[in-house]
């Protein structure tokens, strides 16, 4: 019986002392906040910026273009020949679609050019975050970025934000 005893209280002081062992320790930070304020990101959005300024400018130039076709069918349209008015009218029609088809491409490849810079800036911002998640023994380390996370306890957790601004300074 006083073994029994013994060896439950044992026990439980020895579950007692995993669990202090064991002790969640967790960061949290605002991804999104320390991602803007990274020097390689304001790069990223200047050439960004560059590239969708060119495609603007292709797009406008497109745009003038066929105002003034339009412009020209229009002032045409009652002398011009049956043949030649059809062949105006797929000209004008082509020349939409393609402008229509430049601006959706031109989209696609600004969020491709957009996935394309920032990709080295977010693996930055991860492997800092990834370094000071095991300097500091985190088990993990919240985004609490749009709400995602409404409630952190502050005395289990704990603010990653100026640990990871420091490393991005190295």
């Amino acid at each position: 019986m006083k073994r029994t005893i013994l060896l439950m209280v044992l026990l439980l002081v020895g579950c007692a002392a995993m669990q202090a062992q064991t002790a969640l320790k967790y960061g949290y930070l605002h991804y999104d906040s320390l991602l803007v304020k990274m020097s390689d990101y304001a790069a990223a959005q200047e050439q960004l910026a560059t590239l969708r300024k060119q495609y603007q400018q292709e797009t406008d130039y497109n745009e003038q273009s066929f105002k003034r076709q339009f412009a020209e069918f229009l002032q045409g349209q009652k002398n011009f020949p049956q043949n030649i008015l059809l062949k105006r009218q797929r000209d004008l029609q082509e020349a939409m679609e393609k402008s229509i088809a430049f601006r959706q491409s031109a989209e696609e490849l600004i969020k491709k050019a957009t996935a394309d810079l920032l990709l080295p800036v977010r693996q930055r911002l991860d492997a800092a975050i990834r370094e000071v998640g095991m300097e500091r023994g985190y088990q993990f380390v919240l985004n609490l970025d749009n709400n995602t996370v409404p409630f952190v306890h502050p005395q289990i957790g704990e603010d990653a934000t100026p640990y990871v601004r420091e490393k991005l300074k190295r």
